[in-house]
């Protein structure tokens, strides 16, 4: 079985940890620390509160005085470097959020998050004072360290995976795209790559924004042309057409229709829980030497309550000769996993071309025999 990530924080690294604590601060009495952070219900804690429980107790046993506190922690930051000390932004969160704290916990989430990361610790002071945080952010948009301008766009994304969600921000993302600006074409792909992903995630409630966004970046430069692409994957699978001309993909038109003919076609007519079924398709275009084109397949799975739902998958994205056509192969999984459990039934598999479903089959899903 596959450790879990909660995991990572065993008593052998709290050790490790505590040691090194003590090393910058005497009185520190890191046994004890340990069996606190074990005590209780450790076993049934989230990752999320492990690291949570780490920083309530490391504050009991750091001096009380904050400033000192977060001093200790600044001088042990870069030994501890990655994902496991998140609890080091975390321990700001919990101790940190007083007004009269708000410069000393601003500078030790930017040198933490050069460390770990400090995207989900910052939502904390989003919520609580936007202006002032987003003023902060672009003062973080023009440093010299490529951690800290990934934080100023990672932490004020409004759907942050594993991070509290900012409604403020899918009310209005006016105050975000003020930081992408700044950001779109930051010399490091880290950096981009987190503000498509913050335009994805605007995206999702403002894609005319986002459209009108992308049609004033588009040309800028290659770097800016692959982060609105990338910010526009989520339309670009739910709202084709609406993006469409923007990336230049081939017309469809009744009167000059893009596909001719397509045909998509399983292998078996039945697959069990747990199996794979092939398929495989061919598409025949107008006869043109240059179509950009995007071919998805789409899977109607059967959920619990016996209704159908949808999910694309992405076959080909590309330039093509229209006159030599696209065929190939694919296999969907019915494993069952921790994002999606199979339940039997009829289901269908599309094939999608540039936004419009052009051929489609039906399968069924059964229970394996025992």
């Amino acid at each position: 079985m596959a450790e879990l990530l909660k995991d990572i924080y065993t008593e052998a690294f709290l050790t490790t940890f505590s040691q090194q604590v003590q090393e910058v601060y005497r009185p520190f009495k890191a046994q004890q620390f340990v069996r606190a952070v074990l005590a209780d219900n450790w076993a049934d804690l989230t990752l999320k509160q492990r690291t949570r429980q780490i920083a309530i107790v490391l504050g009991q046993f750091l001096p009380q005085d904050y400033s000192e506190a977060i001093a200790l922690l600044e001088q042990l930051a870069p030994d501890c470097q990655g994902f496991a000390y998140l609890f080091f932004p975390d321990f700001v969160v919990v101790y940190g959020t007083r007004p009269e704290d708000w410069a000393l916990s601003m500078h030790a989430l930017e040198i933490f998050t050069q460390q770990s990361s400090a995207e989900f610790a910052i939502r904390t002071f989003i919520l609580t004072d936007p202006k002032r945080a987003m003023g902060q952010m672009t003062q973080w948009a023009q440093s010299a360290n490529a951690h800290v301008r990934r934080l100023a766009s990672e932490g004020c994304r409004p759907r942050l995976p594993w991070g509290e969600s900012l409604p403020v921000f899918k009310q209005d993302p006016i105050p975000v795209l003020a930081i992408l600006e700044r950001l779109k074409n930051d010399p490091e792909l880290y950096v981009r790559r987190s503000v498509a992903n913050n335009l994805n995630d605007i995206a999702k409630d403002h894609p005319q924004l986002v459209i009108e966004t992308a049609k004033k970046w588009q040309g800028q430069s290659e770097a800016v042309d692959w982060v609105i692409r990338h910010g526009c994957r989520t339309l670009l699978r739910k709202d084709f057409l609406a993006v469409q001309t923007l990336f230049g993909y081939a017309a469809d038109s009744p009167a000059k229709p893009l596909v001719l003919s397509a045909i998509i076609k399983t292998t078996a007519t039945t697959v069990a829980i747990g199996d794979k079924l092939a398929f495989h398709y061919q598409i025949h275009f107008r006869p043109e030497a240059k179509l950009l084109v995007r071919v998805e397949y789409a899977v109607d799975y059967v959920k619990a309550n016996g209704q159908q739902s949808r999910k694309l998958f992405k076959l080909a994205e590309k330039e093509i000769d229209g006159r030599q056509g696209l065929r190939g192969e694919r296999q969907i999984n019915f494993k069952d996993l921790t994002t999606r459990k199979h339940y039997p039934g009829q289901h269908n598999v599309a094939l999608i071309v540039n936004g419009r479903e052009v051929a489609k089959t039906a399968f069924e899903v059964v229970r394996r025999e025992e």
